[in-house]
């Protein structure tokens, strides 16, 4: 009798970056110092505790908070805005360190250093962090 030979395929390990789920929601830093949102429209973060300077706000500033929500909406720069709300949400999934999360050209990626929300589509971005942000 011969003997049968059995060949064994073993799929090759690929490197891929680390990737959240790609949906909508909320997510948070592994600090739970930034909460954020988003959608394939918008990125938007909240700064619960900052040390950076804030500008001199808009009118809506006189009323509701300023200073700590940043948003990037699809094709616009991003930008500094008033809210009345929080995008705090108990139970959010945590991105952590070196993972990213996308919706439609907008993607986030947690870094050490602070949230990064960058629109493909157009190159904008905001970056921030307890000690500082960045508007691009």
């Amino acid at each position: 009798m011969k003997a049968a030979t059995l060949a064994l395929v073993v799929p090759a390990a690929i490197a891929l970056p680390a990737i959240a789920r790609a949906d909508d929601g909320p997510f948070q830093s592994p600090s739970g110092n930034i909460s954020c949102t988003i959608s394939s429209t918008l990125a938007a973060c909240d700064v619960s505790d900052h040390t950076y300077q804030v500008p001199q706000g808009p009118p809506c500033s006189q009323h509701l908070p300023w200073g700590d929500r940043f948003v990037l909406e699809q094709g616009k720069a991003a930008e500094m805005h008033c809210h009345g709300d929080t995008l705090r949400v108990s139970g959010a999934r945590v991105l952590n360190y070196g993972q990213t999360i996308s919706a439609g050209p907008i993607t986030c990626e947690s870094q050490p250093s602070g949230m990064k929300c960058t629109d493909s589509s157009t190159g904008h971005y905001f970056q921030v962090s307890r000690d500082s942000y960045n508007l691009g």
